[in-house]
């Protein structure tokens, strides 16, 4: 077994789905603009293919990275995922490079929910989630879809992206809602108060952009030093904020590197102190 073990992050249940904490987000593996092939396909097989030899057993993906680029390179390194949670997503369409154009009418969502069955190569996906609330279609049409999507066998659990707490209790009403995946980080908070109802809820909240630190990771930052105290990087310190923030909490940090990879598992060794979280927590 790898020295090197996401384990050490600890468990979460979505449904009866266990899975380690920290994770992985596979936007990275497409090409400039998350358009694309990646740079270097040979990496990008090769990270995939380290993800469970050291512990990483929840990735997460969408049909809009590439577009299909991304769900079809997992296929190609991990079918069939035995031990691992793939998560997709979808209702966001891409006409060009760094261009999002969000689509939740309901017979695209189940379409698109199909397609990622077929591109996964599963007879259901664990975990499905609706990349962004189309604001030009009825909330609670799209959260509909996501309902047929349960009934019909297609997803076994379902999530949300960018929401308030007002949408994941409309959604609530609806369906069960496993996880939230909202923007979060050192620097960007914004979303404390769903992550507080998720805590209380018992729902996963994944934050992406999850190693985002700005200015704090500057010589003589707080990050840095800090980060130096520990003899770790500034993505440690990050990411060890994050899996000591909430129980809740699953990081999913992106790389196309087995190095990095293996730099962003270690973080779940660090145990940052109660003097430490004070200042991480004030830096904002």
């Amino acid at each position: 077994m790898s020295a090197i073990d996401a384990s050490a992050s600890g468990q979460f249940s979505i449904g009866d789905i266990n899975i380690h904490r920290l994770g992985y987000g596979a936007m990275r593996l497409t090409g400039a603009g998350i358009w694309g092939p990646p740079s270097d396909r040979k990496a990008a097989l090769a990270t995939l293919r380290r993800l469970p030899e050291v512990g990483v057993n929840f990735i997460d993906t969408a049909d809009s990275y590439g577009p299909d680029v991304s769900e079809q390179l997992i296929r190609e390194a991990l079918h069939p995922y035995e031990g691992m949670l793939i998560a997709t997503k979808a209702g966001l369409t891409r006409p060009g490079p760094d261009q999002w154009i969000p689509n939740g009418h309901p017979a695209h969502l189940i379409a698109q929910a199909k397609d990622s069955l077929r591109k996964l190569g599963v007879q259901h996906i664990d975990l499905w989630q609706l990349h962004r609330i189309d604001p030009g279609v009825p909330r609670d049409e799209q959260f509909g879809a996501v309902r047929h999507l349960l009934d019909a066998g297609i997803i076994r659990h379902a999530g949300l992206s960018e929401v308030s707490v007002a949408d994941i209790e409309a959604a609530r009403r609806i369906f069960p809602v496993a996880t939230v995946q909202n923007r979060y980080n050192l620097i960007d908070r914004g979303s404390e108060q769903v992550l507080a109802y998720c805590a209380v809820n018992g729902i996963g909240f994944i934050p992406w952009f999850p190693l985002a630190a700005g200015e704090l990771t500057e010589p003589g930052g707080r990050v840095d030093r800090i980060a130096k105290a520990h003899g770790a990087s500034a993505g440690q310190v990050a990411l060890a904020w994050l899996l000591q923030r909430s129980p809740v909490m699953l990081p999913i940090p992106g790389t196309l590197q087995v190095a990095h990879l293996e730099e962003n598992v270690t973080a779940t060794r660090l145990s940052l102190t109660r003097d430490d979280i004070v200042e991480l927590d004030a830096a904002a």
